[in-house]
């Protein structure tokens, strides 16, 4: 029951996000389309070249990264659970001259095995993914499926110590550990706080012991788990940038943790 409304409920709030940051300086479609990339210097260098491989991209939004992978040589198929995402990842596609480089499908990533066929030499996620999931054992079940022998597996994310704190990074109102889903009604969003939108979404957060144990259990070796003291994106409120793509919290600076990375094989 609670599995098909969260999953309504988001991919409705995913099609409204979708309208709203086509057009924000924060996703930068026209910078896209005039060459530049939407990959952060993080995963640029931890990822390494992809050049001829094939790559999963789950959880796509609607396609930026994918595309920009594509650009670097990458053959890459995007998923995303929200349909206007995807009707939009593949106009950029042909807009962007990359139609013959990707493939986007609609699906989320627990039916994804259902919905898409073959193996691939990357999975990649990245960047407010995991946190709209339920089960990472599942999850993790799923990015196996797809991963073949002697693949990577690459996700860069937001840390869970940063989703246990209100907006403003004063307060801790939700638990580090995943003790059921958090059920919010939010108006605007990260790429826009000023947009006129105002909806219920599901969400959980996920300790870090937790994905590690997922992706263990799961047949992957894990080859390295980083932590990073900024933010590559400036998506959260009254953010700092202290050097090119690393944002931080004025009051609290270096001092925690904002994301992570981890690199996985099969």
């Amino acid at each position: 029951m609670i599995s098909e409304e969260y999953l309504d409920v988001n991919r409705k709030l995913w099609d409204e996000k979708t309208i709203h940051h086509l057009d924000t300086v924060f996703y930068d479609v026209k910078g896209f389309l005039s060459g530049n990339t939407a990959l952060r210097h993080v995963e640029l260098a931890e990822m390494g070249s992809v050049k001829g491989k094939s790559l999963l991209h789950l959880q796509c939004h609607f396609g930026l990264d994918t595309l920009s992978w594509a650009r670097l040589g990458a053959d890459v198929t995007g998923i995303d659970l929200s349909p206007k995402a995807i009707e939009e990842a593949r106009k950029l596609a042909l807009t962007a001259g990359l139609g013959d480089l990707a493939k986007f499908v609609c699906s989320d990533v627990y039916s994804l095995p259902e919905n898409l066929s073959g193996m691939y030499d990357i999975v990649f996620t990245s960047y407010g993914t995991i946190g709209w999931l339920p089960d990472l054992d599942r999850w993790a079940k799923v990015v196996a499926h797809f991963l073949k022998p002697g693949g990577v597996f690459y996700m860069v994310d937001f840390h869970p110590f940063i989703w246990m704190y209100n907006p403003q990074m004063t307060e801790v109102v939700y638990p580090y550990f995943n003790t059921g889903p958090i059920v919010e009604v939010n108006s605007g969003t990260y790429a826009d706080i000023e947009a006129p939108m105002e909806m219920t979404e599901y969400g959980w957060n996920h300790p870090t012991s937790e994905l590690l144990n997922a992706i263990l259990s799961n047949g992957l070796k894990i080859e390295s788990f980083n932590e990073f003291p900024y933010s590559t994106w400036n998506c959260f409120l009254n953010m700092e940038e202290t050097a090119e793509q690393q944002f931080v919290f004025p009051h609290l600076r270096h001092k925690i943790p904002y994301m992570y990375s981890l690199r996985a094989s099969r």
